[in-house]
Formats: structure tokens, C-alpha cells, sequence
């Protein structure tokens, strides 16, 4: 049992400590992720992804499936599995404000 436990474990991601944010103007769809009782809504652009906080979902809740602009306070937190190893990035916005619905 404790084998198969440190074997899951190397493979969960943990996060890391360092984060950056800086303000960014953003565009993508607006899509509910996840399962489970926990849905997540997300803006999901081109090449990266955008988690949005539990305290700003109001704001994009009725724009689910349209594309959106929107400007925001951007955190990027650095992940790393429970080896140490890399397992990317996960991105952030808070402070929403909604510039254009397409």
C-alpha cells in the first residue's frame, strides 16, 4: 500500500512557490472544465488556458461557449510534480474587466 501511494504521489503535481502576475489582455472561449461537483470556468485562447477564481465567475458565467476579450491581473504559477520535476504552468486572471463579446 505505501508503494502504490509514493508511486501516485510522484505523479500528482504539486505547486510551486514561485508565482509572477503582471496585467494582460486576453481572448478566447469561455468554457466550464472539470469534474465532479466542482466545475471550473476557464478562458481558453489559442495556445494557453486561463483559470478564473471562484470570486470572479459571476462575471463570465452567462458568456459560457462565446469568445470573449477581457483584461485582468494575470498570475503564473510554476508547477512542479511531487519529484521536483516540471509539470508547466497555470495561469490566472482576477480583477476581470469584460472589453468585448464576440
Amino acid at each position: 500500500m505505501g508503494l502504490l501511494f509514493l508511486c501516485l504521489a510522484a505523479a500528482l503535481p504539486a505547486r510551486a512557490s514561485r508565482e509572477k502576475s503582471n496585467i494582460v489582455q486576453v481572448s478566447g472561449v469561455v468554457r466550464l472544465v472539470g469534474g465532479g461537483p466542482i466545475p471550473e470556468l476557464v478562458i481558453t485562447g489559442p495556445d494557453k488556458e486561463w483559470h478564473i477564481p471562484r470570486e470572479e465567475e459571476h462575471k463570465l458565467h452567462d458568456l459560457q461557449q462565446l469568445m470573449v476579450i477581457v483584461e485582468g491581473e494575470e498570475t503564473v504559477t510554476e508547477l512542479k510534480f511531487a519529484n521536483g520535476m516540471p509539470a508547466g504552468e497555470r495561469r490566472s486572471l482576477k480583477n476581470i474587466k469584460i472589453i468585448a463579446v464576440e
